[in-house]
């Protein structure tokens, strides 16, 4: 088949097909043809998008209705009540009331979420997670909607259709669900090389994390502060997990979808049932316009991150989740987040992922809650007055005296209640001046899509660049078209020779020859801050170490164990094959959890305290051996002592820093032991 099109490439490096001879066009849903698929109208090509780009405008349209009524994106979500609590007022950047006053407290809720899958899927698969908080100022509802991941995959929001409808179940078949390993994702990878920063993050142990509670969260675009003098600052937020950043390994995450599909949802619900209360401190890079014209990257591209080495953090306040929804339909379900509801002291940068983001979110709001009032659902509504001159709608719920449903209105003139004005108080825009032709354009300091994923590859350790190589070796594995494959080669030659070559080798195929970058890629001083195992928090605190136990068990050395890992700040969940009371040497106890039904995946550490007898019975038990094995092979610290030990040989686990006798597992139990893995299996 002759090739349909002209491939060429746009100021910014995004991939433009133009469609030649019999081509059908490309064109709106009213018939007018399209001449730029991959960009939005904005006023300069840095400037603001435009309320008049039609195109743009029935795109998100239509992309926001085309689920009814689950989210289309983040649809299997967990929410939790909490406060923000200001540690560092910044009022020299901000006139924010919440951030106004040390200590002072603002309500909040967070949803955290994965991006992919529908409403029905799973916890754990390899994907970016949502951390969307909306803060119950008393100026209003400020909702932060971001993710895990800094960085998103596209520089425009009218690419987001085209980069969900890839990732999403493939539309002949219907799957697979809730996974980028498969051909229409790496294709539309392959040819937007601006997706590569996003992808790399999402391949790496970011993309299966722990648990929410040890999850970050970000902004993802440059924002505004603005002060009480108008003086206003760039912003990026970052949420930072005090009980650390820390992830899963790959065959882990993989069983936990069988093993316990709603292991994140489950995870964060009996924290906070238990009192043990996930915390986040908020932290902000804040920046002048004379910095940002330094870098050698722009500031508007949500691709690219500012490291922390050249712009550090700082922490200005602390979250607290400490409630558990009373109704998951009407707190989580209904729960309605738009980037557009800001306060005054915040305002938007002319992103134009964000811009077009201002335009979506509430128009599917509209679409998934049935009407324009969905603002008065409790969860939704803001905890101060407010007061406006919209009326009536479906579903309305207030009920407004008098006639003033307008304004300017002189009502008050005849004694009648006049309703709400403008306050010289209220949000002001940031006046900045717009300047430039109106087009569709991507502006050439958008179109470096490499320097900052080879950034981010150098950053990792040895054992974290092994799990990226494996990631996408495996994602590779299941893309059935072999020139999807090789153009995502071609593409990470640009990032780094080594990992394009790991890949290949992986896949048993020649590298092609490197892709032509749109600007050559730099090389970018390395950021520790980018790794988590450089950043560890070696804690017991918010873990959960699983005790498999059996008849003729030592009551007393049971006990000890128990003690000192609630001690350390840690969980112990007492697991047998029976969980009615067995006998102990010593007394009798009852199991938390059946051994067939608890294994190792949903526990940080395990502990064997077994007779020697016991070993031995269980060694002939595959649910008993895979408990211990799949321990080991999660690089897992295992303590036991010489009793167990037919198990634990059965299981093939060999001596290492993570194996110890019971009195040490409290302080081995805070790791992984990456160096375990080499010996484990192979890895690209």
């Amino acid at each position: 088949m002759a090739n349909p099109y002209d491939r060429t490439t746009g100021e910014g490096g995004e991939t433009q097909q133009i469609g030649r001879g019999d081509t059908p066009a490309l064109t709106t849903n009213h018939g007018t043809p399209i001449s730029d698929n991959q960009n939005s109208l904005r006023a300069g090509a840095r400037g603001p998008t435009l309320l008049e780009d039609f195109i743009l405008r029935e795109k998100i349209f239509h992309f926001d209705h085309e689920r009814i009524p689950e989210r289309i994106v983040h649809a299997r979500g967990s929410v939790a009540h909490g406060y923000f609590e200001c540690t560092d007022p910044i009022l020299e950047l901000s006139r924010a009331s919440l951030f106004s006053k040390k200590g002072k407290r603002t309500e909040t809720i967070v949803r955290f979420s994965t991006v992919a899958g529908g409403a029905g899927s799973v916890d754990t698969p390899r994907d970016v997670r949502g951390f969307a908080t909306k803060f119950y100022t008393d100026e209003g509802n400020w909702d932060l909607v971001g993710n895990n991941i800094p960085v998103f995959f596209i520089q425009d929001a009218i690419k987001f259709p085209d980069l969900v409808h890839s990732v999403k179940m493939e539309a002949d078949r219907g799957f697979p669900q809730a996974a980028s390993a498969h051909d229409t994702f790496w294709d539309f990878v392959s040819l937007m090389p601006e997706t590569l920063h996003t992808v790399i993050w999402a391949m790496s142990d970011r993309g299966i994390p722990r648990s929410y509670r040890m999850m970050q969260g970000f902004g993802i675009h440059t924002f505004k502060l603005v002060n009480a003098d108008g003086v206003e600052s760039f912003v990026k937020f970052h949420w930072r997990p005090r009980l650390g950043t820390q992830s899963l390994v790959w065959d882990e995450s993989a069983k936990l979808q069988g093993g316990d599909n709603d292991y994140h949802r489950r995870d964060l619900w009996e924290a906070i049932a238990a009192g043990n209360y996930p915390e986040y401190d908020l932290a902000i890079q804040s920046f002048d316009a004379e910095l940002a014209d330094s870098l050698p990257y722009d500031v508007l591209d949500a691709t690219k991150i500012i490291p922390e080495e050249v712009v550090p953090l700082r922490v200005i306040g602390r979250m607290v989740l400490d409630r558990n929804p009373d109704n998951h339909f009407a707190e989580n379900e209904q729960l309605a987040f738009l980037p557009s509801n800001v306060v005054p002291g915040i305002d938007f940068s002319d992103d134009p992922l964000l811009q077009g983001r201002l335009f979506s979110y509430l128009d599917t709001q509209k679409s998934r809650l049935g009407t324009t009032n969905f603002h008065q659902i409790p969860v939704n509504a803001p905890k101060c007055p407010y007061a406006n001159m919209m009326r009536d709608g479906m579903m309305q719920t207030h009920v407004p005296k008098g006639r003033a449903n307008y304004e300017p209105n002189s009502l008050d003139e005849a004694g009648e209640d006049p309703g709400p004005r403008p306050r010289e108080d209220g949000f002001r825009t940031a006046p900045q001046p717009v300047a430039g032709e109106k087009l569709r354009v991507r502006a050439e300091s958008f179109a470096d899509h490499y320097s900052q994923p080879r950034l981010f590859w150098n950053s990792q350790t040895q054992n974290e660049q092994a799990h990226i190589a494996s990631a996408i070796t495996f994602e590779l594995s299941k893309v059935g078209l072999d020139h999807i494959r090789l153009r995502v080669l071609s593409q990470l030659r640009n990032v780094d020779e080594g990992l394009a070559g790991r890949v290949a080798k992986g896949l048993a195929m020649d590298l092609p020859k490197a892709a032509v970058p749109a600007r050559p890629a730099i090389d970018l001083a390395p950021s520790d801050a980018l790794s988590i195992q450089k950043h560890w928090n070696a804690t017991l605190k918010g873990r959960k170490v699983g005790i498999l136990f059996d008849e003729g068990s030592d009551k007393a050395a049971l006990d000890a164990l128990i003690g000192a890992i609630e001690k350390a700040g840690g969980t112990p969940f007492t697991i047998a094959p029976k969980v009615g009371g067995l006998g102990l040497a010593g007394g009798r106890m009852k199991a938390d959890g059946q051994l067939a039904g608890s294994p190792s995946w949903l526990f940080d550490a395990v502990a064997l305290v077994l007779t020697d007898a016991a070993a031995k019975r269980l060694a002939a038990d595959s649910a008993a051996v895979g408990f211990v094995a799949d321990a080991f092979a999660h690089l897992k610290a295992i303590g036991h002592d010489e009793g167990a030990k037919p198990l634990a040989d059965r299981a093939g686990v060999k001596p290492d820093k993570g194996v110890v006798n019971l009195a040490d597992l409290p302080k081995a139990a805070t790791l992984r032991y990456w160096d375990r893995e080499a010996n484990l299996r192979d890895l690209a």
